[in-house]
C-alpha cells in the first residue's frame, strides 16, 4: 500500500452506511438508514473475520430491537426509546465530520430522539466514534463510542431502568445458551447468575466463532469496557447467558442531563481474538482510562480549507 494512503479509513457508503477499513478490510459498518428504528453498528468482526455480532435474539422475534450494538433507553420521561413497539424514534440528523488516519479513523454524527408525536425532538445525541487497531495486535479493533445527550427543554430525565443506555448482541455462536460462549467480568468471575446487576470495570462475551483465517483458534469476543468519567462508575452490568450485555448507568437511580451540563458517556469494545484473557482486558482498560477524549471543532477555527468540523482529540 502507498504510504500516503491513511491505514485506517471511514468511508460513507450507499444505503445511509459507514464502513470503518483498517490496512482497506472492513472491520466495521454504522447503519443509519431509517428503515430501522434507531442507528446501530453491524456487523462488528474479529482478527479471523468471524461476526461478533448479530441482529436480534436467537429465539425470540419480540427481541428484534436487539440491533447487534446499539443505543437506547427505555424510560425517558417515561417514554420507550428500547422496542420497536414504541413510536419513538431515534435518527441521524446530520454527520458532522469523518476523518482518516494510520492511528484511527473517526466520524462525529448528530443523532435525534424523537417521541414518535412531537415532530421537534426531546434531545440531541452527539456519538464520536473512532475505530483503530488495538495496541500490541493489529488485527483486533478498537471501537471508542464518546456520547454527549443535550435536551431541548432545559432538564430531562433518563429514568431509572436495567435498559439503557449501550448495548450489545452477541453472535449466537458465543452466547453461553445458544453457542459455546461465556460472561466474564473484571474479577474473572463467569455466568450470568453472578454477573447479573452487579457493577464491574468491564464485562466480556467470548466463545467459537466461524472465520476466514486457518491459523486462528477458532473463538473471539468483545470486552466492553466503562469509562472512570462515567457516572455511577463502575456501572452495574445488564447481562444475559443468551447472548447480550449491556451497561446501564440508571440501574440503581435515574440520571438528569441539562442544558447547562449534558450527560457525557464514554465507552471502549474491544474485538478481540481468542477467549477471554484478564491481564489483555487490564492493558486496554488502562488505555482508555488514559485516552485523551474527542472533540468537535471548527475548520475555520484550525484554518483547515474545506471543512465545516473537524474531529480532534483534546
Amino acid at each position: 500500500m502507498p504510504n500516503d494512503l491513511p491505514r485506517c479509513e471511514a468511508v460513507p457508503i450507499p444505503n445511509h452506511e459507514v464502513a470503518f477499513r483498517i490496512d482497506g478490510r472492513e472491520r466495521l459498518r454504522w447503519n443509519y438508514n431509517s428503515a430501522y428504528p434507531r442507528p446501530f453498528f453491524y456487523p462488528l468482526l474479529a482478527p479471523n473475520g468471524g461476526e461478533l455480532t448479530r441482529m436480534g435474539h436467537p429465539g425470540a422475534p419480540n427481541h428484534d430491537h436487539h440491533q447487534s450494538i446499539w443505543f437506547a433507553h427505555n424510560k425517558v420521561l417515561g417514554i420507550d426509546f428500547w422496542s420497536n413497539t414504541s413510536p419513538a424514534r431515534i435518527r441521524q440528523k446530520q454527520w458532522l465530520a469523518y476523518e482518516d488516519g494510520d492511528n484511527e479513523a473517526m466520524m462525529g454524527v448528530l443523532l435525534a430522539w424523537h417521541d414518535g408525536h412531537d415532530p421537534r425532538e426531546l434531545l440531541q445525541q452527539q456519538l464520536l466514534v473512532s475505530v483503530r487497531p488495538a495496541p500490541g495486535a493489529a488485527d483486533e479493533t478498537l471501537l471508542e463510542l464518546d456520547s454527549t445527550f443535550t435536551p431541548v427543554a432545559e432538564m430531562l430525565e433518563f429514568q431509572q431502568t436495567n435498559y439503557g443506555f449501550l448495548a450489545v448482541r452477541v453472535a449466537r455462536s458465543i452466547s453461553a445458551h445458544f453457542g459455546g460462549g461465556q460472561l466474564t467480568n473484571d474479577r474473572s468471575v463467569e455466568g450470568e447468575p453472578q454477573l447479573f446487576e452487579q457493577s464491574s470495570r468491564w464485562m466480556d462475551y467470548s466463545g467459537p466463532l466461524r472465520g476466514a483465517a486457518p491459523a486462528d483458534d477458532g473463538s473471539g469476543g468483545v470486552t466492553f469496557f466503562d469509562h472512570p468519567d462515567n457516572p455511577g462508575y463502575p456501572v452495574h452490568w445488564h447481562v444475559r447467558e443468551d447472548g447480550w450485555m449491556g451497561a446501564a448507568p440508571t440501574m440503581q437511580a435515574p440520571l438528569l442531563t441539562t442544558k447547562a451540563k449534558p450527560l457525557r458517556l464514554r465507552y471502549l469494545l474491544h474485538a478481540h481474538g481468542g477467549r477471554y484473557r484478564a491481564e489483555r482486558a487490564e492493558e486496554m482498560a488502562a488505555w482508555f482510562t488514559h485516552q485523551p477524549p474527542m472533540r468537535i471543532a471548527s475548520g475555520r477555527e484550525l484554518k483547515v480549507k474545506h471543512r465545516h468540523s473537524v474531529l480532534v482529540r483534546e
